[in-house]
């Protein structure tokens, strides 16, 4: 074989091995960018911010279902459970605890729980501190042997996620710190609006959702019971913004669209 055919053999033969090569070295950037992005998302719901969604009426009206809520992981410190997907689940539990602990929730702050025995996140308000002693009679909350102020808002229909129409009255409730929330109350004669007396333990606390005769919460000892401060993720700040719409129709309550909306 000549020189000259050796060459033209050996051209398309350097043209395939480069061809390759930049294949390789392409998808090896590739997976390098897709890595970086996977340990900067990571880092940044493990120790900045998550976006978590709102599957029940729970917390109505303060939130809705579809909404998109923001939570601060970096309020209360760090635990096993702000790390994403569960992943706290697969830490020992002798390494529980908190990390850079910057003090508990406030009494009417809304955030985010590990349910331990669900295994899913909850949110809920924070009603009861460590110490306090909680009791509901005839829906009214009782903190520490005082009844709460409740101050009613208005009357309104709406239907739920399952097609049913319900009435419930609105009210704002005024906390022993002079903050307050709007809560929903079917009736005074429901099966949770007689219950306790709760003597919360320290380092937990007591839970509620604002809807209050649609709510599983801290009332349940079988549910949620009371929230040990190592199971709590974050405080919600935000609604990020809501992918559920519900159906218009006259008589009933229908929120609008919601997009950046304190809590």
């Amino acid at each position: 074989m000549t020189d000259q055919s050796r060459e033209e053999t050996a051209q398309p033969q350097n043209i395939v091995v480069a061809f390759f090569r930049r294949v390789v070295s392409e998808f090896g950037e590739t997976i390098r960018f897709f890595a970086g992005v996977a340990v900067v998302w990571f880092a940044l719901v493990t120790f900045g911010f998550a976006a978590f969604h709102i599957p029940s009426e729970s917390m109505q009206p303060a939130l809705q279902v579809g909404d998109r809520v923001l939570v601060s992981k970096f309020t209360y410190g760090y635990s096993r459970h702000s790390l994403p997907l569960g992943l706290g689940y697969l830490v020992p539990d002798s390494l529980s605890g908190r990390v850079l602990h910057f003090g508990g929730p406030s009494r009417g702050e809304v955030i985010v729980v590990r349910d331990p025995g669900q295994g899913i996140n909850i949110i809920k308000r924070v009603i009861g501190l460590p110490g306090d002693t909680i009791e509901v009679r005839g829906g009214r909350l009782i903190i520490n042997g005082d009844v709460m102020e409740r101050v009613e808002q208005d009357v309104i229909r709406y239907r739920t996620r399952e097609g049913q129409i319900v009435a419930v009255t609105v009210y704002e409730e005024i906390m022993p710190e002079g903050n307050s929330h709007i809560i929903y109350e079917r009736s005074d004669n429901a099966p949770l609006d007689n219950a306790g007396p709760f003597r919360i333990p320290e380092n937990n606390y007591f839970l509620m959702g604002d809807n209050r005769d649609a709510s599983a919460d801290s009332r349940v000892a079988s549910q949620l019971g009371y929230v040990h401060r190592d199971e709590i993720v974050g405080r919600a700040n935000t609604v990020l913004f809501t992918f559920a719409r519900c159906r218009r129709e006259e008589g009933l309550s229908c929120p609008p669209w919601r997009v950046f909306r304190g809590l």
